[in-house]
């Protein structure tokens, strides 16, 4: 018990360098038509600036994710690569509305590029160092503290856009950009802490509940059709929440009230995230991520039939508190699944799923679907698919789950 303390030191730090990383990630989408603008980039080709960006991310989380694996067999600490990943990361993002004024478009966007990889190295690697060190019982409760660092700068993001107009990119960009690195530092000095007491804790009680954890069921479970259904699930949230949220606002509310209504669902997500963290304990990550998707979808369905205001909003924080529990059981079971050794892989593959889903859900905005008329069907159509792809990522999760049941069943039966 007296090396707890360490490994929910490092699920804060963690915590608060997606917040920051999350911050940056605003301050980008917000800055970046003005920006981009000033090196004779379009305003239509800014959507493509940014699925450039999620298309380094789908590929570079996985990178980074197996790259860390790696370096920990090396018996290498991870913190150092991901500090010097970030002061290169942070560097291309504050040089960004530097070179804005009379620079080269090339320029820009190989900055941006730079700044998208190296971004990169702040989601699978800390989770990592999670995998890794952390005894499993305590797993979901540091995955859960890192989702909220994530959940508390979504909340803030509508109110950022008015607070920041006028104000020279300049400062915001490096007061976020300090930040996100002293925050890296913060990772580095804890795990320091972490492997000196490793080879202690591998002797010890933890080592052997980590040894039972790794040779329970869930290990065993297949990871494709689970990362199916989380992508399926990651493509709803990112339809409903970025898409479909607005114009169902819309019908209840006027557009300067959206400011106050859009964080209802992250308010839920935050919320939610204590309550998924038990739910994983006591019934494993895999049935919990199948009933939050079939919540999910009855909290969309709900969403998109409401006859009143105080309906929507309800399904809106209930929708939130689903996408929490399960977010923060996905990566709890990508945890599971590759311990040990494997955990940036599994960790890392469930980043791209989600970077890929906003790729899509850009894609979608590229076509030309925020301007689709609302009584229409393509917009229905658009409508209720989220509710769709979540009830169907829950199906096929409660059908794995129930499988593995079965086959554990029979295998103690026949003992």
């Amino acid at each position: 018990m007296q090396v707890t303390p360490v490994p929910r030191q490092v699920g804060l730090f963690v915590a608060v360098v997606q917040f920051f990383l999350a911050l940056c990630w605003t301050l980008y989408v917000i800055y970046l038509p003005q920006l981009a603008a000033q090196v004779g980039i379009p305003k239509s080709a800014v959507i493509w600036l940014l699925m450039l960006d999620q298309l380094v991310f789908l590929v570079a989380d996985y990178a980074c994710g197996v790259a860390s694996d790696h370096m920990a067999r090396l018996n290498a600490r991870i913190g150092p690569a991901m500090l010097a990943a970030t002061v290169v990361s942070c560097g291309a993002f504050l040089l960004l509305p530097l070179v804005a004024p009379g620079g080269s478009a090339v320029a820009f966007v190989g900055l941006t590029v730079v700044w998208s990889l190296g971004s990169s190295a702040l989601r699978a690697p800390p989770m990592n160092l999670i995998g890794r060190y952390a005894a499993k019982p305590s797993q979901p409760a540091l995955v859960a503290l890192t989702r909220l660092g994530l959940g508390l700068a979504a909340a803030a993001s509508p109110d950022r856009g008015g607070a920041l107009r006028g104000i020279d990119p300049r400062w915001p960009f490096l007061l976020a950009s300090v930040s996100l690195a002293a925050a890296t530092l913060g990772i580095v000095a804890a795990e320091r802490a972490l492997q000196a007491g490793h080879a202690a804790r591998k002797a010890g009680a933890l080592a052997a509940v980590g040894e039972a954890h790794a040779a329970s069921p869930a290990v065993r479970l297949p990871w494709p059709p689970c990362l199916l259904a989380a992508a399926l699930a990651a493509a709803a949230f990112q339809l409903h929440v970025f898409l479909n949220s607005t114009p169902l606002y819309l019908r209840w509310a006027p557009s300067a009230d959206l400011q106050y209504l859009a964080p209802v669902f992250w308010v839920g997500f935050n919320l939610g995230l204590w309550p998924a963290t038990v739910a994983v304990r006591r019934h494993g990550g895999v049935v919990v991520m199948g009933a939050a998707g079939l919540l999910a979808a009855g909290a969309g369905g709900l969403a998109v039939s409401a006859h009143s205001l105080d309906v929507l909003l309800a399904a809106q924080g209930l929708a939130g508190v689903a996408w929490a529990c399960l977010l923060m059981s996905a990566f709890a079971t990508a945890l599971a699944l590759g311990h040990t050794g494997r955990e940036g892989r599994f960790s890392g593959a469930l980043s791209s799923v989600l970077a890929g889903a906003t790729l899509l859900r850009m894609a979608t905005v590229a076509a030309g679907a925020s301007t689709w008329p609302p009584d229409e069907a393509p917009r229905l159509a658009l409508s209720w698919a989220p509710v769709l792809m979540w009830a169907l990522a829950g199906g096929l999760l409660l059908w794995v789950w129930s499988g593995q049941r079965r086959s554990m069943s029979g295998v103690a039966g026949s003992r």
